[in-house]
C-alpha cells in the first residue's frame, strides 16, 4: 500500500481526517534519482488519454457510489484495506454530481527504475526553479509506473477528487484515492488565509494557527504535495503557533466540571457549511453515553472559557471522548450556546 510522508505536522484534520501535514519548504533536488515526474507538454498524448480515460472512469464509479467497482480496479494492496476509501466515496458522493468537471493536472510518476521499495520519493514536476514546480513525497513505494490525476467538479461544494493509478500489466489500477473540498461554507483557502492574517495581527494565535491549516488544506489537493505557495504559507504561519496546543504525546490538563481532563487533540473540522473547533480527551469509559454527554459538554465549555478567542471562529465546540478501548463519544455544543 502506498503510503505517504511529510516534515511538518498540523493540528488540522479534514475529510479523511487523517492530519494536515505540511511539506518542508527546502528541498534539494538529487543529483540521481529513480524516479522522475513527466507531466504537461512531456507528457505524450496516448499516455495521457489511457491515464485520463481511466480517472474519468473511477470517478463515474464513485459518483454512482459502486465501491465494489472501484475495489475491483484496485491493486491488491489497496483492495485488501478498502475501508477508508469506502468511506470516502460515501461521505463524498453527493459531492460527486456537481459539474462541469475538468482534469487540473496529470503527472506521470515513474520509479520503474528503483531497486526495491523506495523509503521515501520525491517526485519533481516542472521547472524547479518556476512558480508552477510541484513536489510529491511519497514514502515506501515498491518499483513501477504510477500516475496521479487531480479531477476538479465544480458547483455548489466544489471538491477536488485526486487519483493515484498504477501501471498494471499496461492498464492503470487505483492505487491511492483522495477526495478534499475546495472550499468551507462558501470561503475557499484565499479567503481562510486571509482571515488567519487578520486574527495574526491583532494577537489571537490560536484562532490564526487553526484558519493557516484550513487554509492550507483547501488550497493542497493532497497532503503530499509542495509548491511554491504552499511552502510559503508554511513558513508564515510557524510564527503563529501558539505553544500551549496538546500533541506529540504532550496532553492539555484541562480543569472542568470539578475534574481534570487529559486534552490530547484540538482540530479544525468541516461540518456541513461550518467549520467547528474538535476537542478530543482521554476517559476512562467513553461507552457510557449519559456519563461521556456532561463530560463532553462540560470540556468544550472550558476550552472556550480557556480560549474565548475561539467564539469568534468557530461555529461550535465538538466534544470528543476517548477511552482506551477505542470507544469514542462526540456531542456538539454551538457556540451560541456557550454561556
Amino acid at each position: 500500500m502506498i503510503r505517504l510522508s511529510f516534515t511538518y505536522r498540523s493540528t488540522c484534520q479534514l475529510f479523511l481526517r487523517m492530519g494536515l501535514l505540511l511539506l518542508a519548504a527546502t528541498i534539494t533536488v538529487p543529483a540521481v534519482t529513480a524516479q522522475s515526474c513527466t507531466s504537461g507538454a512531456d507528457l505524450n498524448v496516448p499516455t495521457r488519454n489511457a491515464i485520463e480515460a481511466a480517472a474519468r472512469q473511477y470517478l463515474d464509479l464513485s459518483k454512482r457510489g459502486d465501491v465494489a467497482g472501484l475495489k475491483a480496479n484496485s491493486i491488491p494492496a489497496i483492495a485488501g484495506d478498502f475501508g477508508s476509501i469506502e468511506q470516502a466515496v460515501v461521505t463524498n458522493r453527493q459531492y460527486f454530481s456537481q459539474d462541469p468537471t475538468t482534469v487540473s493536472g496529470t503527472y506521470l510518476l515513474d520509479a520503474s527504475q528503483a531497486k526495491g521499495a523506495l523509503a521515501r520519493a520525491d517526485f519533481y514536476c516542472g521547472i524547479y526553479n518556476s512558480p508552477d514546480r510541484l513536489v510529491f513525497s511519497i514514502t515506501n513505494l515498491p518499483a513501477g509506473r504510477y500516475a496521479l490525476v487531480m479531477q476538479k467538479l465544480a458547483g455548489k461544494d466544489p471538491i477536488t477528487l485526486t487519483l493515484i493509478l498504477q501501471d498494471v500489466n499496461g492498464s492503470w489500477k487505483l492505487a491511492g484515492y483522495y477526495p478534499r473540498l475546495d472550499a468551507i461554507g462558501g470561503h475557499d483557502g484565499q479567503w481562510y488565509l486571509t482571515k488567519a492574517r487578520d486574527f495574526k495581527s491583532i494577537g489571537q494565535l490560536h484562532n490564526a494557527w487553526f484558519y493557516y491549516l484550513t487554509a492550507w488544506d483547501l488550497m493542497a489537493p493532497v497532503n503530499f504535495m509542495s509548491t511554491p505557495q504552499l511552502d510559503k504559507i508554511a513558513e508564515e504561519m510557524q510564527s503563529a503557533r501558539p505553544g500551549d496546543l496538546p500533541g506529540n504525546g504532550s496532553p492539555l490538563n484541562l480543569a472542568a466540571n470539578g475534574k481534570t481532563f487529559k486534552v490530547t487533540e484540538m482540530v479544525a473540522v468541516p461540518v456541513e457549511n461550518n467549520l467547528d473547533l474538535r476537542v478530543s480527551y482521554e476517559t476512562a469509559d467513553a461507552s457510557k453515553a449519559g456519563l461521556a454527554f456532561q463530560d463532553n459538554m462540560a470540556v468544550s465549555k472550558a476550552i472556550v472559557a480557556k480560549y474565548p478567542e475561539v467564539r469568534e471562529a468557530f461555529s461550535a465546540v465538538i466534544g470528543r471522548a476517548v477511552d482506551a478501548s477505542g470507544h469514542d463519544y462526540g456531542s456538539v455544543l454551538p457556540m451560541k450556546d456557550v454561556k
